[in-house]
Parts: C-alpha cells; structure tokens; sequence
C-alpha cells in the first residue's frame, strides 16, 4: 500500500516515524512552506529529508502542483497528521483508498481547529481521539478509530494535548493505516444530530466576564493557555491570565461585586471575585512580558478593592 504523508511539527514526525517503524510504504510527503526568518524548524520535514523521501512545500495544498505531483506518486491512501487546510476532493479522490485524519476529539463533538481548547472551556470531564475519513466537510468523515481520555481538572491544553492526545493520536494514526492495509477498517458514519462545531479560537472569545462562576472562568483559562489567553483589564491596561486555580481554602468575597479584588496581600497570589466564588491569578502577561501574578501585584501596588475588567 503507497502511503502519502501530509502534516507537519513533532506530532507529524512521530506519526511518521511510527509508520516507518511500522514497515509502511511511504512515497511521499507533503508539509507547509519554511518560514523566512523563524526559529523554530519543522522536525516533520527534517525526518522526511532524513529518510530521503519525496517532499513538497506548496502555498496551499488546492495549488494545481499538487494535484500533478500526488497524481505522478500514485499513493493509494492519504494520511494527514497535523494539517491546517483543507485537501481537495480532486487530490482525494487520486488516492484508491481516499485519506485519513487525526483529530483530537471524540467525534461528531467538536468538529474545527480549536477542538482541545473548546472541550476544556466548555467544561467536558472527557475528550479523545478520532481517525476518520476525509470529504469536503470540516471533520465529517466516516470514523475509523476513536479512543476517550478524562480531563483532570488541572488539565490545561498544552497537558492535555502533550500527556494524553499525543501519543493516542501517533499510536491510533498507525493502527487506522494498519486496518486499512489488512482490509479491515470500519466505516462508521457520523451522526450529525449530535455533532457540533467550533470555530478557531479568538481573543474576542476569551475575554473574562468576572459575573460568570469561578469555575467558568477556570476552564476558560485553562482552554485558552498559552494562546491567546484569558483577557481582561487592569487600570485600562490589557492583561492575560495564563494560569489560575480555584483555592482550596474558603476565602469570603461577601459583599464583593465580580471583577474585585478581594485579597491582595503582598507576595501572594491575588485573589478575584466572579459571580460565583472566587479565583487566585497565578501567572498572568502583560504585553509579552509573563510573570507571576504576586509579583505582577506587587509592582502596580494591587489593593483591595481594586477592580479588574473595568
């Protein structure tokens, strides 16, 4: 079975590492165009120019030199691990036994490229897995594989993302192509009664409303971390909370309106009355600098009283 590999990043490269390991047939690769100027390198492309394999950097992958070159490598399966664009049907439809896609949700359920973020600002006790099928749609695909793992309520996404979807997604990519080649994967259908779909993650979509539950506003910083981050204000000056918790210890906002501070003792964490509860700031950043919330207190002289978001 002639396998083409289109992805990128250190989840790419593990994914087709293993499939090497595997003893797959891989004839190509596709990945995204270098970045003048950038510090990071692409470890998916690096193992691909290591294991002197076909490589091709396109703009887009519905640029018409792709269609030509995956139609000269003749592959009979797709594998997609890590792509942020849409592959044409008439690529597909080039490959016999069409393409497959690793997505880290339990589909038809958060469907779209902020999957992780979402399951975890929504307040989901669970996410997972999915290799399935690609079509035109967004996530659409007939399931192949899906596997569930528990968000902890210390789970934030890159956690999430790096202890657990990680390596289900590198290890359940590599037994999809292995039931593909043996003849038999399933084709579940989705049902698209219970599906939904969630866009890319904005700062617009972060932003703190302190009236919420503590515990909202804890997901929410935790399903926007690190990027773009929970939002709000201080003195007219954004600042992004990166990290917070919901204290253990009984802390009394009475009489406190959301968005106050209601502890502010030098060197400690601050903590910030919501509509339910209260939240203790971690680590915050105020424009690219981060730093502990304590410290971050200390320097603007945070006061009981003052009030964030306003």
């Amino acid at each position: 079975m002639r396998i083409l590999v289109i992805g990128q990043a250190p989840f790419g490269r593990d994914c087709l590492q293993t499939l090497i390991n595997q003893g797959e047939n891989i004839v190509g690769a596709v990945t995204v165009p270098d970045v003048t100027g950038a510090k990071k390198t692409n470890p998916f492309k690096e193992l691909v120019l290591e294991k002197g394999l076909p490589l091709l950097q396109p703009g887009r992958l519905r640029d018409p030199e792709v269609r030509r070159w995956v139609k000269d490598l003749a592959p009979d399966l797709l594998v997609l691990v890590f792509v942020t664009d849409f592959v044409p049907k008439e690529v597909i439809d080039l490959a016999p036994l069409g393409g497959i896609n690793y997505h880290p949700s339990i589909l038809p359920k958060y469907r779209g490229g902020n999957a992780i973020a979402w399951a975890i600002i929504c307040g989901e006790k669970e996410t997972g897995v999915t290799i399935h099928y690609i079509d035109e749609g967004v996530d659409t695909g007939d399931i192949i594989l899906q596997e569930k793992v528990p968000i902890e309520p210390e789970d934030n996404t890159v956690t999430l993302y790096y202890n657990k979807l990680y390596p289900l997604g590198v290890r359940l990519t590599a037994e999809a192509v292995r039931l593909i080649k043996e003849g038999r994967a399933p084709r579940i259908p989705q049902d698209s009664r219970l599906a939904s779909y969630q866009p890319v993650l904005k700062e617009k979509d972060t932003v703190i409303d302190w009236r919420q539950p503590a515990g909202n506003i804890y997901n929410l910083v935790r399903g926007s971390m690190p990027f773009p981050g929970a939002g709000t204000t201080f003195r007219g000056e954004k600042i992004v909370v990166l990290e917070a918790f919901l204290p253990d210890e009984r802390i009394s906002a009475a009489g406190a309106v959301p968005g106050e501070v209601v502890d502010a003792v030098s060197g400690e964490d601050p903590v910030v009355a919501t509509g339910r509860g209260v939240l203790k700031l971690k680590t915050i950043r105020v424009g690219r600098e981060k730093m502990p919330a304590a410290e971050w207190g200390g320097k603007i002289r945070l006061n009981r009283g003052d009030f964030l978001g306003r």
